[in-house]
């Protein structure tokens, strides 16, 4: 491996033509620049300055390695200067639901980064259940979830109105079995849709399985089937609330976070904010 010292050394000589002015350059006695040189010599087996010329130069070899040595250098000048920044290099690692993820939520991370340049947001969509249990297990510094009931440990919850809901251009009734779009196993709307739907002892099967809110409201909205969902959420897309179920109790969006200073505590007040508003407005729409 080539010295990138050894190599600044040499390019110096070559851009002086004197291993004086190559020393005062580089801040070193001549003696040590002419060190460094004959030991890169030595290493590549080639005579690199023609000494004997006046002002010196490089040999034919030497021409060969001056312009790779400069790219070299140059290299090694941009790493240090990337290292040097900090921008990037501490992580927060976010869990949410991937109806948390809106604009107003993505502006305060917009804002949060601008402010703190060393910080990386590292934001994972995903179902409430499962980061939960991550988040206990330290893969999260922050998470909001949407659960029947806060944990003690919570910074703030807010009440969601949750409601069933079929397609609102659908003109017909359901058959027998019911339809029903649902998320994966381990959803937690899920299971409480098929709680409620036991207990009102009717026949269902799932049409449909989607992995976020959305791709199951755009089913609902398509007359795939049934589904039990955010009321708030729902408000946006062609739905209509399926009457014969009544109303379901509400759950409530909780966030959790780790760190209670500094700027990860920061960030937390920033997202209850926004979580605040959104589902203050929600409960307006739907009073």
């Amino acid at each position: 491996m080539l010295d990138p010292r050894l190599l600044r050394t040499f390019v110096t000589i070559a851009d002086t033509g004197s291993f004086t002015l190559a020393a005062e350059r580089l801040h070193m006695t001549q003696s040590t620049v002419s060190q460094q040189l004959g030991r890169l010599e030595q290493a590549l087996g080639q005579d690199l300055i023609d000494r004997a010329a006046r002002p010196v130069r490089a040999t034919a070899s030497g021409e060969r390695l001056l312009g790779h040595a400069r790219r070299i250098l140059s290299l090694q000048a941009e790493a240090e200067t990337l290292l040097s920044d900090q921008a990037g290099t501490a992580a927060i690692r976010i869990g949410v639901p991937d109806d948390i993820v809106t604009a107003p939520m993505s502006r305060v991370f917009a804002e949060f980064a601008g402010r703190h340049r060393e910080v990386r947001l590292d934001v994972t969509t995903g179902l409430s259940r499962d980061l939960d249990r991550r988040f206990r297990a330290g893969e999260f510094d922050i998470i909001v979830v949407k659960e029947p009931k806060a944990s003690v440990d919570c910074r703030a919850s807010f009440p969601e109105a949750i409601g069933w809901f079929e397609s609102a251009g659908r003109a017909i009734a359901w058959p027998d079995p019911l339809p029903l779009v649902t998320f994966p196993p381990g959803g937690l709307y899920r299971d409480a849709m098929f709680d409620r739907i036991e207990r009102e002892r009717r026949r269902w099967y799932v049409a449909f399985s989607g992995t976020s809110l959305s791709s199951v409201l755009v089913a609902v909205e398509a007359g795939l089937g049934l589904s039990l969902v955010p009321a708030g959420v729902a408000a946006h897309y062609g739905v209509r609330p399926f009457a014969a179920f009544g109303p379901e109790p509400a759950m409530v969006a909780s966030i959790y976070a780790w760190e209670r200073t500094g700027p990860c505590a920061m960030l937390v007040e920033s997202m209850i904010e926004v979580l605040a508003r959104r589902f203050d407005a929600a409960g307006r729409r739907l009073g």
